[in-house]
């Protein structure tokens, strides 16, 4: 790449909605625009500099994130009376190795190449049972830092996994039109079973992504095999439910007019129709809802999923979004690793309530979940508090039932 006098480095989207509409909301995820001082090396077609401004629009990384980012760089490139060590200076330490296991799928190809623009990961690990080796050569020509490996079939799954430090598991079936969540438990409660098996023998410290429906369901399975092989860390099993969370910020940005950046919806309960529950008296910023609304918009967040596979018509499920979501998950929890305070909500073991697992806010750290903010169920309104109690028992039956499931088939040796 020829050297350049300034360099932009910008992720951008533009978001259409519904068939008819003629205007595109534009938004950017982030831009890097740098001022050398010195002809410095470019890195992926970053130009290294000695001073970089931040500017964002998006919710992909958000405020917070821009502002970590724009820590890092300061701390290399701000330090008084110190010359710069080499032409890398202001390059992003790509220092974790990330695995996605079920990569060739329809959520694990877009979820790595996201993955594969991160300049925290340094590597980048591809496993399915099947076609990974083509994903893995198209990805590894991306001009990113992480290497790219491919890890075909079972016999390769323990070298994928060793010294990962995020293990992210899209792995499995997708629902078809016709099929609930629940539908989709006897075939991937065995595959989150066998892979999180791997993940105990050969990296039991990393951070857990699952991804796999019904997620509540298959993370109690991930939860009860970890415990029956002696590595249960439940502050490193996350349910990810970021999606519920990025549908949730789109649709009430879109409904009251807000740039996308700015809201925030809380989502909790857990990931599957009436266990999602978006709690919109709690939106940043505030804003008011009439009952129509609230209830409209409740509905469609909880069946937006159904809207995705009813749209393809038997050709796939909500399948780019869910790869948004999680390489947003991903990069939180690198962050976290990497020393930030990050909140995200995710499905993970809680205290929030009498049920085990419950999906709310959390604040993530180097150790994983550090505290899991109560202060969303505070004043909840009488229609909230009517729906938190009637997602229970269904969210409560479905951990039962990936309880019972992993109980009954004990974990190979």
């Amino acid at each position: 790449m020829a050297a350049t006098t300034a360099a932009t480095m910008s992720i951008g989207s533009a978001v259409c909605c519904g068939p008819k509409t003629s205007t595109c909301a534009q938004s950017k995820l982030f831009t890097l625009r740098p001022t050398p001082r010195n002809s410095l090396t470019t890195f992926s077609g970053l130009k290294a500099a000695t001073s970089v401004s931040f500017e964002s629009d998006s919710s992909f990384l958000g405020r917070d994130s821009s502002s970590a980012l724009r820590r890092m760089f300061a701390i290399n490139s701000q330090k008084p009376n110190q010359s710069l060590p080499s032409k890398k200076s202001l390059q992003p330490q790509a220092s974790y190795k990330v695995a996605v296991l079920g990569a060739a799928g329809g959520i694990g190809q877009p979820l790595a190449l996201l993955i594969k623009t991160s300049p925290l990961v340094s590597a980048l690990h591809l496993y399915d049972i099947a076609n990974v080796k083509g994903v893995a050569a198209d990805l590894s020509h991306c001009n990113t830092p992480s290497q790219v490996l491919d890890f075909t079939g079972a016999s390769e799954l323990a070298e994928c996994l060793k010294g990962v430090n995020v293990v992210v598991i899209p792995a499995g079936v997708p629902r078809k039109p016709g099929m609930t969540r629940d539908d989709l438990f006897n075939i991937n409660a065995n595959i989150v079973k066998t892979l999180v098996e791997a993940v105990a023998d050969n990296c039991p410290d990393a951070f857990i992504h699952i991804i796999s429906n019904p997620v509540n369901s298959t993370v109690p399975i991930a939860a009860e095999v970890l415990k029956q092989k002696g590595v249960y860390n439940p502050k490193k099993l996350f349910g990810v439910t970021t999606l519920d969370v990025v549908r949730a910020n789109t649709f009430v940005a879109q409904k009251k007019n807000l740039k996308l950046i700015d809201v925030d919806v809380p989502v909790v309960g857990g990931h599957a129709g009436i266990t999602i529950l978006p709690l919109l008296s709690k939106t940043k910023p505030s804003v008011s809802f009439s009952d129509e609304e609230i209830e409209a918009l409740t509905v469609r967040i909880q069946n937006a999923g159904t809207e995705v596979v009813e749209a393809k018509a038997g050709a796939g499920s909500a399948t780019l979004s869910m790869a948004y979501a999680a390489a947003r998950f991903v990069e939180s929890s690198l962050r976290a690793l990497n020393g930030d305070d990050v909140y995200e909500c995710a499905y993970v073991q809680s205290d929030i309530n009498e049920l085990p697992f419950f999906a709310s806010r959390i604040k993530m750290g180097k150790k994983g979940v550090e505290e899991i903010i109560s202060a969303d169920f505070q004043g909840l309104t009488e229609y909230e508090q009517k729906a938190l109690e009637a997602l229970k028992p269904e969210l409560k039956a479905s951990i039962e039932k990936g309880i019972a499931f992993a109980q009954k088939k004990p974990v190979t040796a």
